[in-house]
């Protein structure tokens, strides 16, 4: 089996590449040498390389700007969804797309599961909801794969545990969110799970992050704890929890996204790793690259 994969430089693309299964041929080209803005550009990736599947792992992810660049958030969140998803169609190609807990508003009280409405709350949010609706559209069920995600961090590029190490060397202290609660996704996790549904050629849209829930605050202070045991931090420093409302952001944020993954662990025969135990993998994976 082939596979084209979009976003080969980001966390989960890295975390492909990393795990793929012998059988798979991925074809991973540099994003600067795939614009999957560029309609043509897509035609001529598939003509050369005619994969069997197209997974989509590109996405506009910078969540605040994306208030005051809507337009390019919109360009490949959307438009370039939609191209992808027409070419994996002209093609007979299955097509896998990665979207986020960010199409829903967060005001649900309990985990929010594949159908239920989404309501996003920001651009980046409605952009990457308005992905979806592009690949539902053109696409029948039994050809496409929605996975949604969250809170997803990795050894590569930048994150939400990668910061808090910076801050931790940097700071006395820290005022971390707790009152957003949701759960971390080791990327590696994430990746693995994506190989194991293409070879069961799963469809429809499906939930998954690592196991358990946590606040914002509640994984800063794991990533302190465990990188101190790992001596990626020579000491800790008090860790405050604070409000959304005491760390306003130029774009709202779902106060609650945990996700439903019943349909997702029916198709893979059990629950993944809890988020805790991911974060140390990911650490002494990070420690051994320092």
């Amino acid at each position: 089996m082939k596979i084209l994969l979009t976003g080969s430089g980001g966390q989960l693309g890295s975390e492909l590449q990393a795990t793929v299964p012998h059988d798979i041929t991925l074809v991973a080209p540099p994003e600067a040498e795939f614009d999957i803005t560029d309609a043509t550009a897509i035609d001529a990736a598939i003509r050369q390389h005619k994969p069997d599947v197209i997974m989509n792992a590109a996405a506009y992810t910078a969540v605040d700007k994306a208030e005051t660049d809507a337009e390019i958030a919109y360009l490949v969140n959307e438009k370039s969804v939609h191209q992808l998803a027409s070419a994996a169609q002209q093609y007979s190609c299955r097509f896998i797309h990665i979207s986020t807990d960010f199409v829903f508003d967060g005001l649900q009280n309990k985990a929010y599961a594949p159908d239920d409405a989404c309501a996003p709350l920001g651009v980046y949010g409605a952009s990457k909801h308005a992905g979806e609706l592009a690949v539902q559209a053109i696409l029948p069920p039994s050809q496409s794969l929605i996975v949604r995600t969250a809170w997803v961090y990795s050894t590569h590029g930048n994150n939400f545990v990668k910061t808090m190490l910076r801050l931790m060397r940097e700071k006395d202290q820290l005022g971390v969110v707790a009152d957003q609660i949701g759960t971390p996704t080791y990327a590696r996790n994430l990746a693995r799970v994506l190989w194991r549904l293409i070879h069961q050629q799963t469809s429809g849209t499906l939930h998954f992050t690592d196991e358990g829930v946590a606040s914002w605050y509640d994984f800063a202070v794991a990533i302190q704890d465990e990188a101190v045991a790992l001596g990626l931090l020579n000491k800790a420093i008090p860790i405050k929890p604070v409000a959304t409302s005491d760390y306003p952001t130029p774009a709202r944020r779902p106060n609650f996204s945990l996700l439903d993954k019943t349909t997702l662990r029916a198709a893979v025969g059990g629950a993944g790793q809890h988020w805790r135990h991911a974060l140390k993998d990911m650490l002494e994976n990070l420690k051994g690259l320092v």
